[in-house]
């Protein structure tokens, strides 16, 4: 079994892979990235303007924090990115094999407000160099890149999350309307009945706690604030054996902080300075040779992609609203950082098997850890990242540090944030009764890890010794 004693997932937001890393690689023929001459068609007035894929040298703020406005993201508007309109059913499925040739016509057809950006077709079709995002890129050159890792489901951010936590997003492909509580079986609780340790490290209201499944823990030190207690964690060898990140998703009224989630309309360089805060950590402490540190995205959030998602093993059912995630959904970044993966790596699994998804952050910790059968039928056909691992090769230790200076968001950037936070999908299904039960839940792990810290609740401290 690989030497791996700490898996680590950050989980960003609403990212295609060619949007992000479609251009790493340009000159290897392993690599299935963009050649240029990628395209989708815009039918408006009677007519049909083909709408390439293109770049900007630089990085303007305004291409930084695009596509702005905000893509479809609801299943149905995925469903007609990847079918287009004349591969659609009356119910609004797909059918056939997807062309990948929608994104543009989605895009102009989404409804406005008054406030809104006016949209503008060849936004959706940006995708950024490897110099545009220098820390991913880094990353993904130094240790690995996986271009067959797609999103579990051609659904929103919760199936998705869902899925990296259940292997299963319990039958609704869509945020809203709300569908509580969702009580399927979770990894975390998995590993604590396994006698093995984790924790969700977070910056406002973690989505995480939408699971009923995790609410019978609390209160639990496992919940923990990104920026005060991961490096701290890391650095005293501290560290879980599954930890998973989940990045800021609100503006801050207090700090004036805007998003890290590269969600946009928000500036991509802030979840930059994410990602190199998490492996900076890691690579200076003092189990780095053991760690597993994967980089991904939970779906892509209507930012174009050439690749056509697969058919995929349903989860099981219920199926509340009449998809039976048969299909993945789109392509997503994925990187692949530990001292056992050989620099340069493009990680694929087996061709005659089911491409990475998120189901795979799964098998991968319960074949580590042992934590007894599949959660679910997509997570038992799921590939393992653990054959990519070259236990047996010397270390590729990486880079000692990513030097990354951060950007302070400006006041124009906060002001245009807020206006936007109550119409992206993931903030709207936080409001209301969402936000009521995360804010009641984060308050009580809260009030219990600060008790615990003073030695007030009876419950052993994270720097007690382990049993």
């Amino acid at each position: 079994m690989p030497l791996i004693d700490h898996v680590v997932v950050l989980m960003l937001e609403n990212r295609s892979f060619d949007s992000m890393l479609g251009w790493l690689y340009p000159d290897r023929p392993d690599f299935d990235g963009l050649t240029g001459q990628e395209a989708n068609p815009w039918h408006h007035d009677g007519t049909v303007t083909m709408i390439p894929v293109w770049n900007d040298p630089g990085l303007s703020r305004a291409t930084a924090s695009g596509p702005d406005p905000d893509p479809g993201e609801l299943f149905h508007d995925m469903e007609a990115q990847f079918f287009g309109a004349t591969g659609m059913t009356p119910d609004g499925q797909g059918r056939g094999v997807p062309t990948m040739d929608g994104f543009v016509d989605n895009y102009m057809r989404q409804p406005r407000s008054p406030d809104d950006a006016v949209p503008v077709p060849g936004t959706i079709m940006h995708c950024f160099s490897p110099e545009q995002v220098p820390v991913l890129s880094q990353l993904a050159k130094a240790f690995g890149v996986s271009d067959r890792w797609f999103a579990s489901a051609p659904c929103q951010t919760w199936p998705n999350r869902f899925f990296t936590h259940t292997g299963t997003a319990g039958g609704y492909v869509n945020n809203d309307p709300p569908h509580f509580p969702y009580r399927m079986p979770s990894l975390f609780d998995r590993m604590t009945d396994k006698g093995a340790d984790w924790a969700v490290y977070f910056h406002d209201l973690p989505n995480t706690t939408l699971l009923a499944d995790l609410w019978k823990r609390l209160p639990t030190p496992s919940f923990r604030l990104f920026e005060h207690e991961f490096a701290q964690d890391v650095a005293r060898g501290d560290l879980p054996s599954y930890s998973f990140i989940e990045p800021r998703y609100f503006v801050s009224t207090f700090r004036a902080k805007v998003p890290n989630d590269q969600h946009p309309p928000t500036n991509i360089i802030h979840a930059e300075q994410l990602i190199a805060d998490t492996y900076n950590a890691l690579r200076a402490g003092p189990n780095w040779d053991k760690t597993l540190l994967i980089i991904v995205y939970d779906e892509h959030g209507g930012t174009y992609d050439h690749v056509p998602p697969p058919a995929a093993t349903p989860p099981g059912g219920p199926y509340g609203d009449g998809f039976t995630f048969n299909r993945f959904g789109c392509r997503v970044p994925a990187v692949i950082v530990s001292p056992l993966i050989p620099a340069g790596s493009i990680l694929r699994p087996p061709e005659d098997g089911a491409p990475f998804d998120h189901t795979t952050i799964i098998k991968t910790v319960q074949e580590l850890f042992d934590l007894g059968p599949p959660l679910t039928a997509r997570v038992a056909a799921a590939p393992s990242l653990l054959p990519a691992l070259a236990p047996d090769a010397p270390l590729n230790l990486g880079p000692e540090r990513i030097v990354f200076v951060p950007s302070m968001a400006t006041p124009e950037e906060i002001t245009r944030l807020r206006k936007t936070d109550h119409k992206k999908g993931f903030q709207l299904s936080m409001s209301g009764t969402a936000a009521t039960v995360l804010g009641t839940i984060a308050r009580v792990s809260a009030h219990f890890r600060h008790g615990v810290r003073r030695g007030r609740m009876g419950f052993r401290s994270r720097s007690s010794p382990r049993r």
